[in-house]
């Protein structure tokens, strides 16, 4: 089995290319996008690191050439100068799905994210939902994961939650009282081999989330007893914050905008979980948690 990755550096990728090392027959195809993110790489002879380019068809298409299974997981939530969700999450999944076509590749997989829609009102999940109608319409094998907050060492969200919950008082959008069902990026990982191994006779769709629903206040709470800590929720009104982040990211080009506080304000809900379609054992959010501040003292 070989299989090429997008964002191969990221937290979510270094994961996956851990599980994936454990597989006896893979090849890997490490899609980067500079030699800094190359030396991040674990080093195995499974792993064959490529500098991709999104606007050089020619350097994504020779990095999928005879592989099996692309995954995409390449992505923005926060926009800078230089990189909006239209080049990020768009034209980024585009390209790549006319590089895997083009290098005979069966199969694509894309992780979006839960709220996704080429409807919303909300910018990001629109191009989310904008990358599914890609690979849906790509003529290839179309797997999409939906996910919600992830989990796991390196991450974004767990370095977040690691630092709200690690001082004695924490200012929280809302007050933290919407709801979340986080992730393990191992399940995720675990989720992402079944379909390389199993891929669909057409397109799917998976809703994937944690096993608990809990306030992200009480996660917060909740992960500072762990850390044998006290600690005190604040709240900042969401409106006072859309009005700070509006102004700031016209001033910077970029960064927290509003988009992204409705973003990660949103209650994690779904209709129906995927874990039993996938063959996954959801890890419990206490084993997850766990597993978030150990590798943190490290």
């Amino acid at each position: 089995m070989k299989i090429a990755i997008t964002g191969a550096n990221s937290s979510v990728g270094q994961i996956l290319l851990g599980h994936l090392l454990k597989l006896d027959d893979v090849e890997i195809v490490a899609g980067i996008r500079s030699d800094k993110a190359r030396a991040s790489l674990p080093q195995s002879d499974k792993i064959t690191p490529s500098l991709i380019d999104y606007q050089d068809p020619a350097s994504l298409e020779a990095s999928m050439a005879g592989c099996d299974t692309v995954i995409h997981l390449a992505g923005i939530l926060i926009e800078f100068r230089g990189s909006n969700y239209a080049t990020a999450n768009v034209a980024a999944t585009q390209a790549v799905s006319d590089a895997a076509s083009k290098a005979g590749v069966a199969h694509i997989l894309f992780i979006s994210v839960i709220g996704a829609s080429p409807d919303s009102g909300n910018a990001y999940f629109r191009s989310k939902g904008a990358g599914e109608e890609i690979v849906k319409q790509s003529g290839l094998k179309a797997s999409v994961i939906r996910t919600p907050m992830l989990l796991g060492p390196g991450a974004a969200g767990a370095s977040s939650l690691l630092g709200a919950a690690s001082g004695d008082k924490a200012k929280v959008l809302g007050g933290g009282n919407y709801t979340m069902r986080p992730l393990d990026i191992d399940d995720l990982s675990q989720a992402i081999i079944h379909l390389c191994q199993n891929p669909p006779e057409s397109t799917v769709l998976h809703e994937l989330v944690g096993p608990e629903p809990i306030s992200y206040r009480d996660l917060i709470s909740r992960t500072a007893g762990k850390l044998n800590r006290e600690i005190e929720i604040a709240s900042i009104p969401i409106w006072t914050a859309k009005l700070g982040a509006a102004i700031g990211s016209m001033l910077k080009g970029g960064g927290i905008s509003p988009t992204v506080i409705d973003v990660i304000t949103l209650d994690e809900k779904v209709a129906h979980n995927a874990d039993g379609d996938l063959g996954i054992n959801l890890t419990p959010l206490e084993n997850t948690l766990n597993k978030i501040i150990t590798a943190d003292s490290k």
